[in-house]
């Protein structure tokens, strides 16, 4: 109903629109950078950022632009898991035969990967999302995986991306040698205030508004309460649009912006 009182012709704030239609913000684009880079030289490239700041996006954007030819993705996002169960991830990714000892995973593994590699021109690229939460051992295992030839070569990708604190833990002297090998470090900062103001509009003018329907004191207001979050973002101003239309309000105001985030923070 809201939809159609503002003159929307769908929610341009959902997570379900296209990946065509996405914003590109500037931590987009750096970040993008950045992994091109990676995918030039390989190795381990580091992500992180404070949630809802399009970390899980631009991964994706990144992993649905390679080659499937020339890359071959085995995605973690479940990284609660035990060290056996991760070799096993890894090796149903690489279409291999879990073994019972952890020395006979690694193995085969480095060597499925090198075959990848040298034999049919396949990159391997490993993305672990919510790195934060991976197990010590396994994070004191990963420098060991991309361990090739004596530390003299690079034939896979590793991208670890999880919150801020995944710097921290990586600082630690325990896992000293796998922060040495990581070659791309970059930290999402979440939208500014422009970038705010620039979202809204844009995903207005997507859905088929013209017309500012949002007070400039009230994107303020919206920069304010997201804090860089393109997740709270999308909340609040869905929020608002239903607000302001039950209010049958002809502007977007501060006021419904401070009910919306109000209504978010009692659920």
């Amino acid at each position: 109903m809201y939809k159609t009182y503002w003159g929307m012709e769908f929610n341009p704030f959902d997570k379900t629109i296209k990946e065509s239609q996405y914003y590109q913000s500037e931590d987009y684009s750096a970040a993008i950078k950045r992994l091109e880079h990676l995918k030039n030289i390989k190795g381990i490239g580091l992500f992180t950022g404070l949630p809802g700041t399009g970390k899980t996006y631009t991964m994706k954007s990144f992993v649905h632009s390679l080659n499937p030819s020339l890359y071959k993705v085995i995605y973690l996002q479940m990284t609660t898991i035990s060290n056996s169960e991760f070799y096993k991830v890894l090796a149903y990714g690489l279409g291999l035969e879990p073994c019972f000892k952890k020395i006979d995973n690694y193995r085969q593994i480095q060597e499925r990967i090198i075959t990848l590699y040298k034999d049919q021109k396949v990159t391997l690229v490993i993305q672990i999302d919510e790195a934060q939460y991976l197990h010590k051992s396994i994070l004191a295992d990963l420098k060991l995986l991309m361990n090739f030839e004596m530390d003299s070569k690079d034939y896979a990708i590793l991208i670890l991306s999880g919150q801020p604190v995944l710097n921290s833990m990586l600082s630690m002297q325990i896992h000293e040698a796998l922060k040495q090998r990581i070659v791309i470090n970059y930290n999402f900062q979440g939208l500014s205030t422009q970038e705010v103001k620039t979202y809204i509009t844009s995903r207005m003018e997507l859905s088929g508004v013209k017309q500012g329907i949002f007070e400039q004191n009230a994107l303020e207001a919206v920069s304010g309460c997201c804090n860089g979050s393109i997740r709270k973002l999308n909340n609040l101003i869905h929020k608002s649009l239903m607000i302001g239309c039950e209010q049958k309000a002809q502007r977007i105001t501060t006021e419904i912006i401070m009910d919306a985030q109000n209504e978010i923070e009692l659920l």
